[in-house]
Parts: C-alpha cells; structure tokens; sequence
C-alpha cells in the first residue's frame, strides 16, 4: 500500500502595511472643539448673592456686638436709685453703691438694701420748691452737712435722716437745672405731684405717703427751708419716752378764720370750720408719729378733706383720727436759746423772714451752732 503522504500547507505570507491600513476602520482626522459650560440658572445666581450679602451683614452685626459689649464693659455703672412708685430717693444711691455704709439698720448685716425700709429715729422732710436754690445752699453751709458723707455721719449721730422734698415741673429747663443738683448732693425726695404753693396740702400727703414706704421711722417731720434747725435737739425731743402712740407734735396754735379773698390766708371752705380754727400746729415745722403716718398712708387720696392752708389741713385730719397734741414751743423760737430746736420768726413770718441772710448770721452765733445739745445745770 502506498504509504500516505503528507501534504503541507505553505503559510500565508503577512499582509502587507497598505493592506493593513485598508482593512483597518476609517476615522475623519477633522479636530474637536471644546464644549462651552452650559449657564448657570438665574436662581443660582440669587441665591450666590443672597448668600454674600448675609455673610456682610452678620460681620457687621459681629463686630457691632463686640464694639458694645467692650464699651459695656468699660463704662462706669451709674449708682442704683431706690425708688418707690414714682417717688425716687437719691440718697440710697450713695449709699448702696458700697457696702462699707451704713443706712438706718435693714437686717442684711448692718447695711440696708434697696428693698428694706431702714429703721431711723426719724425722716426729716424739708419742703423745698424750684426758686429756693438759695435756701437749700444756706442750709446745706449752716445747720446741715453739704455732702452724703456728712448726711451719712449726721444720721448715725442722731438717727435723723434729712431729705429735701420736692415735686415736679412741667419746665423742662427748671427740671435739668435740678437734675444737676440731685446728682450733685444726692439729698433730695421727689416724689410725683405738681409743685404749686396752692397744691401744697397734696404735697405734703404725698410726702408722707413717700416717707413711710421709704422709712420705717417712729417718727415723721415735716419742716421748711426757712428755719434754722438743731438736728442734735431734735432727736432728742424724739427720743422721749411718751405714752401715746398717736401723737402730733407741734408749735399749736388757735385763730380767726380769714375769709377775706384778699388776705394771704384765706380759706376758701372757711363755711366748714366757723369763726375760729381749731387747735394746730404751725407750718414750719411739726411732727407725726409712725401710727399716725401709717393711718394716713392708707387712706385715699379723696377721702380727706383738702383746706386752702397745709397747717389746717393736717390739723383737721389730727382731729378726726383722735391723736394727742404735744405742744412743744422749743419748736418755734424766735431766738437761739439753751433749748431751742428750731428758730423762726414767729409770729412776724412763717418761717425765718430773710431766710438766706438770717440763717447764715445765727449760724455765726455761738448760742445757735455751738451750745451743747442739753442746756447745762447753770441755764
């Protein structure tokens, strides 16, 4: 048999580089532009500037906040004013501004805070108006101190506590000019009623209302700035032991009714009281006991009787609430004597008649400023 014979097949020779070209796929050799980014909607836009315009904002606020909280922090704290109501008494703001003084006794080691009522002797309410800037200055360089440190010592002496007490104006220039002096002597009660001679029995309610939601006092004085006043005597006088607790102390007094519209003290509801006034005391000065304020504190405003006079006004109220009359003429003297508490020129004036001058020359005399406060053996 033939042997079989293998045939073998010749390889395919490489295709050439042409032909490679021509089988590969054609691509267009035309270059690419880039694309432009596509725009960004116009609420992106508002949204981007809102964005800005808040971050501006909230810098300026910041530095705003900083800018306040250092000027906050470098500024001097004014000093507290204790105030009640409408009534504001600048004192307690000498003394709550350090606790190393002391006002009356508020139960808070010694020192009172403006949330107590300190306990005094007596609260010494020297009525006083907008034209008597004169006044107060005399009585500041004679029988009282002229700065709190001196009011200050003045009260631990005596138990006494001395304020100016005034109302209110409508003349704004009249209450700036006594702003000033508030700030100046820190010695004045304002309490909110209209200051007006004719409004003077509501003056001196209001006072008395003020005085004992301010103080508790055993004792309440009414005085006014055309006296001269021993402080030391005073307190003496208010120191005594007395049996009624209801009791008006005063220079007292008896007189005809005026009913002439002419005269200075004409009582327009003369009608009420007849021809004689009941017993009073005089104006210048006189004194209520703590019962007797606290009786007259509650009672509304409508409910008592209001005379053209502020002397009658309150002697008429001392009728009807059944006090004592503690006459005392130590109270109204018209010279300097031993014993003398308040010095006046009765019965000429109400009060001292050159009250400027007058108070200046009894200081200079020995026997008003200098006497001891008790007369001695040999008096």
């Amino acid at each position: 048999m033939p042997l079989l014979s293998l045939h073998r097949t010749s390889a395919s020779p490489p295709p050439s580089s042409a032909a490679a070209a021509a089988a590969a796929p054609s691509y267009t050799s035309k270059p690419i532009k880039p694309q432009k980014p596509a725009p960004a909607p116009p609420y992106s836009r508002r949204i981007l500037l809102a964005v800005v315009a808040f971050s501006v904002v909230s810098l300026v606020i910041g530095i705003a906040g900083v800018s306040f909280s250092f000027y906050a922090l470098r500024r001097p704290r004014p000093s507290p004013v204790f105030r009640c109501g409408r009534t504001v008494d600048a004192f307690r703001a000498f003394y709550s501004a350090s606790r190393s003084r002391k006002l009356g006794d508020g139960g808070n080691g010694g020192l009172a805070t403006a949330a107590d009522r300190p306990k005094l002797l007596g609260i010494v309410g020297i009525q006083t108006g907008f034209d008597s800037f004169d006044r107060r200055a005399a009585i500041r360089s004679t029988w009282l101190a002229s700065d709190p440190d001196g009011l200050l010592r003045l009260e631990q002496a005596t138990g006494l506590s001395f304020r100016f007490v005034i109302g209110r104006s409508k003349d704004a220039t009249k209450m700036a000019r006594l702003q000033k002096e508030v700030d100046e002597y820190k010695d004045f009660m304002l309490i909110d009623v209209e200051e007006e001679y004719l409004l003077l029995p509501y003056k001196t309610l209001a006072y008395f209302k003020a005085a004992f939601e301010l103080f508790e006092a055993e004792y309440y004085v009414k005085a006014d700035d055309d006296i001269y006043l021993r402080p030391d005597r005073l307190a003496t006088l208010l120191a005594r032991e007395r049996k009624h607790s209801l009791t008006y102390i005063g220079c007292m007094k008896k007189g005809p009714v005026i009913t002439d519209p002419k005269l200075k003290w004409y009582e327009k509801s003369g009608h009420l009281i007849g021809n004689e006034y009941f017993l009073h005391a005089y104006g210048p000065i006189y004194v209520l006991s703590a019962e007797v304020v606290a009786s007259l504190a509650t009672a509304r405003n409508n409910s008592l009787r209001m005379f053209s006079n502020e002397d009658v006004t309150i002697g008429s109220w001392m009728l009807a609430m059944n006090v004592y009359h503690e006459d005392n003429r130590a109270i109204c003297d018209p010279r300097c004597t031993p014993t003398s508490i308040a010095v006046w020129d009765i019965p000429k004036c109400s009060g001292l008649c050159r009250p400027v001058t007058k108070m200046k020359e009894l200081h200079k005399i020995d026997m008003c400023s200098k006497s001891p406060t008790l007369p001695s053996d040999d008096d």
